[in-house]
């Protein structure tokens, strides 16, 4: 499992201006280097995830799209160990919910409430929105600023909220 030191080092190879795929490289270095099995076996599988799409589509996986591959990420792990959960495999809900916090090591901080209503308020202003039939222009709007820092269900339901 992940160790105080795993995350310290991590949080000070955050702080430089460096991609992300490339701060996610240097995690699983020093998870390597510590022997967190654990911990490499998820890094590998992000790092995976970047070199899949990035020989299927031939392209260079940015920060903007690592942060959508990391995001989808979670969001198969939860859908999992809530199934896991469901079937009363509780061994493998747990392996799924530690990838998760892995992962999740790698996301922005999710966004307030508050903040969610801020963002939702002013795409519905500066998209002109005034019906439900209008939604796609907001959320438009909305996703890339709150990508990897909420739930685009969530963000949906709230948005759905406020133009019904």
């Amino acid at each position: 499992m992940s160790t105080p030191l795993g995350n310290q080092l991590y949080m000070t190879v955050a702080m430089s201006n460096t991609s992300l795929k490339d701060r996610i490289n240097d995690a699983l270095k020093t998870a390597m280097r510590s022997r967190e099995k654990e911990r490499v076996a998820v890094l590998r599988l992000v790092m995976a995830e970047f070199k899949r799409i990035e020989v299927d589509e031939r392209i260079e996986v940015d920060d903007t799209r690592a942060l959508a591959l990391l995001d989808k990420m979670v969001k198969q792990r939860r859908d999992s160990e809530q199934q896991y959960r469901n079937a009363g495999r509780d061994e493998l809900a747990a392996q799924e919910a530690y990838e998760i916090t892995e992962i999740a090591v790698f996301l922005p901080a999710a966004l307030s409430t508050e903040e969610l209503d801020q963002i939702i308020a002013k795409a519905i202003a500066d998209a002109g929105v005034t019906g439900a039939r209008d939604m796609g222009k907001a959320m438009a709007l909305i996703k890339p600023q709150v990508q990897g820092r909420a739930d685009m269900g969530d963000v949906s339901k709230l948005l759905k909220a406020k133009l019904g």
